[in-house]
């Protein structure tokens, strides 16, 4: 696994200036011969794709999602419509690829932008499949997506406890996805942003391995998100890299007006 390394990005708003830094991995884990999940860490749109799929069709569906997002990314502002158009148009680059043979190919989608909304900061997150986006703020940590599973179902149901949940056969199952047989809206939730809020977006190969607490522990042990990165998949692979692990660690910090200025910043 190639070390994370942390990148940064000012970014000027209203009261001076926002300082992203973040830091991705993705590794094929222990027990799998490739690797189908794709990772996108690029500002404003932070992305993990996990595929699915006979063949090469896993490795095909996310890594289609993630080139057409990276188009939208390159433009520097995202919108709803952008993504969704985005995910449209690698849905029909599944279809049409010589080698995706299975009507089961697709992918999740999932992860967080930063949009700038009359003049405020604001987070978008956007998820479709069970890859998941947490956020710790103020030293506790919370799922901002719900996952599309048949095990999330039940749970919502009151059918089956969350402990129960963790165990169940059908866990992965999704409900939906990103593919030629599922639709491209994902489920998105808004939040203000929040002097050092700190994102966490993965694929379920890290949370097969580690419970939220576990994440929680990583990250307020390593405050760079390189470092934070590093040891989650760690520890994953150590308890078992069950499955390919792809993390994103994004941290926001704001800075005073003085501060503010930086080659970067937009």
């Amino acid at each position: 696994m190639p070390d994370p390394t942390t990148q940064s990005r000012i970014v000027d708003v209203p009261s001076g200036a926002i300082e992203l830094r973040w830091a991705a991995a993705t590794d094929t884990g222990r027990r799998r011969d490739s690797n189908q999940d794709a990772v996108l860490a690029q500002y404003p749109l932070f992305i993990v794709a996990d595929g699915m799929g006979g063949h090469i069709g896993g490795e095909i569906a996310s890594a289609s999602a993630v080139d057409r997002l990276r188009g939208v990314a390159d433009r520097g502002v995202v919108t709803p419509e952008d993504i969704e158009e985005a995910l449209e148009r690698a849905v029909g680059d599944i279809a049409d690829h010589p080698e995706t043979t299975d009507d089961g190919t697709g992918t999740t989608v999932t992860g967080v932008y930063l949009d700038i909304v009359d003049g405020e900061p604001q987070w978008t997150t956007l998820n479709i499949g069970d890859s998941r986006v947490y956020l710790l703020r103020d030293q506790a940590i919370a799922q901002v997506t719900t996952d599309h599973s048949v095990v999330q179902e039940l749970v919502a149901a009151g059918r089956l406890s969350p402990e129960e949940a963790e165990q169940h056969p059908y866990g992965n199952v999704i409900t939906r996805a990103v593919g030629p047989s599922d639709g491209v809206t994902p489920d998105y939730v808004r939040l203000d942003v929040v002097d050092g809020d700190r994102f966490v977006i993965c694929s379920d190969g890290l949370t097969k391995e580690l419970t939220d607490y576990g994440i929680l522990h990583f990250l307020l042990e390593n405050p760079d998100p390189a470092a934070a990165v590093s040891a989650m998949m760690t520890a994953a692979l150590e308890n078992g890299g069950r499955d390919n692990v792809t993390i994103i660690v994004l941290d926001a910090h704001f800075r005073s007006a003085d501060d503010a200025s930086s080659p970067n910043a937009d």
